[in-house]
């Protein structure tokens, strides 16, 4: 896949604060201090930590052989001039040279020689057995020789052959075995800086190609999808890998690619709503026409005239009302209701008068609410609230072709205290499931006729602006809508 921008790797100078520019990576972070600075400086630590717990019992191990093996030399020779009885002068400086020793004596049980010695030795400050030690104390006298400061002796007690029971008793210089140590210890050091670093190395050119170049191309292509999000030639490509970052691209393609549809809905909605406005604008002049030529007819001495033509000249105006609303939809909220106590029997009738429901040849309009029922409401949007709900009724019903079905459209009401129930219920066939948990949100429609799902999202704005509610009642068959609205005192 193709990024625009810096090519990868480059650094991206940017301006600071206070005027001076630095050098960032494709992150946005400092080119060391972001995931590849930080995986290679902890991998080297951690390298360092490992070779540090090798050290400690590398240090002490180190110390028992030294000293074991200048108990054996001395051991050896301390024997051999025992035996022989010639302890000349000249031997023993060759002896205590070899060793390194200040003194050697031999315990022999019952008889206890010394064999060589340079000068008398100073203050004993070590005494070491080696019969005696375990790893612990050899541990802790490793780090006590090393951290040593003086020039005094240490005591150094054992056997010096193997299947000899001559106890070896050998006086020597503490910065003898402290210098050997440090050498040791320096040895140990720069091994350990070269594993490290070669370790390292191959830790984060691994990590590198496995995970680094990977989440920056993730971070390129957030980058590049960004710039122009309806664009879906933009969404990421998946790689195919079998892992969690292969996941996080899938994961991150199915984001980009609902988000661009998203979008590319939104817009399409927003030149219909466009294009909604300005036919709303030349109906609502057609609209107010035909108004002025009902008012002329009103004059007509014709009894259904001027029965009819006031109802007529009612659903113009309630027309016109209309399309002011869908004028100004989306600039701002419904309007408050301005509540008055109506009868809501005549509401129901107004709404089937308005529908053709009092004559329809297929559909049944029975109207169930009683005649003393008064609903604190405002006139028009509560009319609007049953009009959408009877109309949609009516359209389920018309839709279906078998004429035995029962088609009936049912309003039933009461009072509770201080709040009415309503309900409007059809016998059709019913809501689909697809659509339940968006029933009542813009633009989602169940409707096969031309429905553009605005009927039920505008119910629940208006019975909402009342302090109302409405919900479905799934355990009645066909379609059953509840509402609720109570007076302005509750």
């Amino acid at each position: 896949m193709k990024h625009e921008g810096a090519p990868q790797g480059s650094a991206v100078p940017q301006e600071t604060a206070n005027g001076t520019t630095e050098s960032f990576d494709g992150f946005g972070r400092h080119r060391f201090g972001g995931l590849s600075g930080k995986l290679l400086l902890m991998t080297v630590l951690f390298v360092m930590l490992a070779e540090v717990f090798i050290y400690v019992p590398s240090i002490a191990n180190f110390r028992n052989t030294w000293l074991m093996d200048r108990l054996t030399t001395a051991g050896v020779a301390a024997s051999v001039l025992a035996e022989t009885n010639t302890i000349a002068p000249r031997l023993q400086e060759e002896l205590l040279s070899t060793t390194g020793a200040l003194a050697i004596a031999l315990d022999q049980g019952s008889q206890r020689s010394l064999i060589a010695m340079s000068d008398v030795p100073g203050e004993v400050d070590f005494v070491f057995n080696m019969a005696e030690g375990s790893p612990w104390t050899s541990i802790v006298s490793s780090f006590e020789i090393l951290t040593y400061r003086g020039d005094g002796a240490m005591r150094v007690v054992g056997a010096g052959q193997m299947g000899h029971t001559e106890r070896v008793d050998v006086v020597l210089p503490v910065a003898l075995l402290q210098q050997d140590m440090l050498a040791f210890s320096g040895r140990i050091l720069a091994l350990s800086l070269v594993i490290s670093v070669i370790t390292a190395s191959l830790v984060y050119i691994t990590l590198r190609a496995l995970f680094i170049r990977p989440l920056r191309q993730l971070t390129r292509s957030m980058e590049r999808f960004a710039e122009s999000p309806e664009d879906a030639s933009r969404i990421m490509n998946v790689s195919g890998r079998r892992d969690e970052l292969g996941d996080a691209e899938i994961r991150l393609a199915a984001m980009e690619e609902a988000l661009s549809r998203a979008l590319h809905q939104k817009q399409r909605l927003a030149d219909l709503g466009l294009a909604v406005s300005k036919i709303n604008h030349d109906l609502r002049n057609l609209l107010a026409s035909a108004q002025l030529f009902l008012e002329r007819l009103e004059h007509v001495p014709d009894p259904t005239v001027s029965r009819l033509a006031p109802k007529i000249l009612a659903t113009l105006d309630r027309a016109v009302g209309y399309t002011q609303a869908v004028m100004s939809y989306g600039k701002a909220q419904e309007r408050a209701p301005q509540r008055r106590l109506l009868a809501l029997r005549r509401v129901g009738d107004d709404v089937a008068d308005v529908l053709g429901l009092v004559d329809h040849e297929t559909v049944q309009f029975d109207n169930r609410v009683p005649e003393d029922i008064e609903i604190d409401a405002d006139p028009e949007q509560i009319f609007r609230v049953l009009l959408n709900l009877v109309r949609n009724a009516l359209q389920a019903l018309e839709a279906e072709k078998d004429e035995t079905l029962v088609r009936r459209i049912t309003l039933v009401a009461e009072r509770d205290g201080t709040c009415v129930k309503l309900q409007v219920s059809d016998t059709g066939p019913g809501i689909p499931g697809n659509i339940r948990n968006a029933l009542f949100k813009a633009f989602h429609s169940g409707s096969k006729h031309g429905g553009i799902g605005l009927g039920l999202a505008i119910v629940a704005e208006l019975l909402k602006a009342h302090g109302g509610t409405i919900y479905l009642d799934d355990a009645k068959p066909g379609t059953c809508f509840c509402l609720e609205v109570p007076d302005r005192t509750a």
